[in-house]
């Protein structure tokens, strides 16, 4: 059975600034902010998760939310130790890859799932390059 741990959450937001903000009054949470390719990123950490937030302007290609009541969720990682036979185990079941496993970096692989209702599922493994 493979061994899965809780990643991040990603978020959408016209003010990640604004949205940080709200989390780290409400909850207390940890505010990272940073530059990453030359433009400004905000992230929180809270309770042991980090949470993304991307911003989001006019004509970037990003779809508007849905009608409300709706979750606000763009995605969420979970980490999967022996990720490769776990996706082949996933494709056998009949899941619907949205982005097919791939290596993005040097001992990072990933890939998308949609899971019910349409929310999109990271599956990920973080292992040292060359391990």
């Amino acid at each position: 059975m493979p061994r899965f741990q809780f990643d991040h959450i990603h978020l959408r937001s016209r003010d990640p600034d604004a949205m940080a903000q709200w989390f780290e009054d409400k909850f207390d949470a940890k505010v990272v902010r940073y530059m990453q390719s030359g433009r400004q990123r905000v992230d929180v950490s809270l309770g042991g998760a980090d949470i993304f937030i991307a911003p989001v302007t006019p004509g970037d290609g990003v779809n508007p939310a849905p009608v409300t009541p709706c979750r606000g969720l763009d995605h969420f990682g979970l980490f999967v130790n022996g990720l490769e036979a776990f996706v082949a185990d996933l494709a056998a079941k009949g899941v619907e890859f949205t982005t097919p496993l791939q290596t993005v970096r040097p001992g990072v692989s990933m890939c998308f799932i949609r899971g019910p209702e349409d929310i999109s599922i990271e599956l990920l493994e973080r292992n040292p390059p060359g391990a």
